[in-house]
């Protein structure tokens, strides 16, 4: 839940239009949630889907450029992916699984960040931070 709120808090920080969640995230209203996200929770719109691939498949109806923030074989450095000039949305999954291949299968890319430590693994929360961040400012 202090994952969500953060995600929420660091949306309201960029001025991210919204937050999706799905599969077994918590939603607000919970205290665990606002006692992170310091009442960005009510400031961010956000909405629960049931199917996250139906929602990919009609977010990319609607031209919405779908990117995975994933380590794979074949996911492209943060560093060198060129900021969206569209309408973009960052897919995030759980910390230990990560996003299932169905979901990598439907996105347009998959993107990393790249990792020097023994781990190459950060809180989820953390990495949504900043892979936002990079996708929202010109470098």
């Amino acid at each position: 839940m202090q994952n969500v709120g953060s995600i929420f808090r660091t949306a309201d920080a960029l001025a991210i239009d919204e937050v999706i969640l799905s599969g077994y995230s918590p939603c607000p209203p919970r205290p665990e949630i606002s006692k992170t996200a310091l009442g960005a929770e009510e400031l961010v719109p956000w909405r629960y889907v049931d199917d996250p691939s139906h929602e990919i498949t009609t977010m990319k109806s609607k031209e919405v450029l779908m990117i995975a923030l994933e380590q794979t074989t074949q996911s492209e450095s943060l560093l060198s992916f060129e900021r969206p000039t569209t309408d973009w949305c960052l897919l995030a999954g759980s910390e230990t699984v990560g996003l299932d291949d169905e979901i990598l299968s439907l996105v347009h890319q998959t993107v990393h960040i790249d990792q020097y430590g023994e781990k190459h693994s950060f809180n989820v929360s953390v990495a949504v931070a900043i892979a936002l961040h990079r996708l929202s400012f010109e470098v």
